[in-house]
């Protein structure tokens, strides 16, 4: 199989499209954590305490997969200067890498959205205490109208 310097530059795309998405996730997750932050220097409460640290590992896990999206676009443009040279077993290789990394990367974001779930998990879990509460005093039952 020859490859096209077109084949290397499909992940051009995709590589753009995921730095977009997770550097808008870590832009958001680093303004929850000044928002946590503020909240804990007022209430050290371990509610607060759990949601840094899912936070904190969220941007850590973003930080890897921007570093392996940028090292997957870093080996396709290697690639295409290879196929240029005319060595296209080197480029072969460097394409199989690049695909390998960013099968890794879209590995690593599914368990980043785990991660967010969790984390809306542990925020949703005092609603549900409060909501289970109210419901022993009669508040929020639904009534049947049909």
């Amino acid at each position: 199989m020859e490859l096209a310097i077109s084949t290397p530059a499909l992940l051009f795309s995709t590589v753009s499209l995921m730095m977009i998405a997770f550097t808008n996730r870590y832009l958001a997750i680093a303004s929850l954590i000044r928002d946590l932050h503020d909240k804990f220097q007022t209430n050290k409460s371990t509610f607060y305490v759990d949601q840094i640290r899912n936070l904190h590992r969220r941007l850590q896990l973003i930080r890897n997969i921007q570093i392996i999206i940028v090292s997957s676009l870093l080996l396709s443009s290697v690639c295409i200067l290879l196929i240029m040279q005319g060595l296209q077993l080197a480029a072969r290789g460097l394409f199989y890498g690049a695909l390998v990394m960013q099968i890794v990367a879209l590995g690593l974001s599914v368990w980043e959205i785990s991660m967010s779930i969790s984390a809306l998990k542990i925020e949703l879990s005092d609603m549900e205490d409060q909501l289970d509460r109210w419901q022993l005093f009669g508040v929020g039952k639904k009534t049947d109208d049909a």
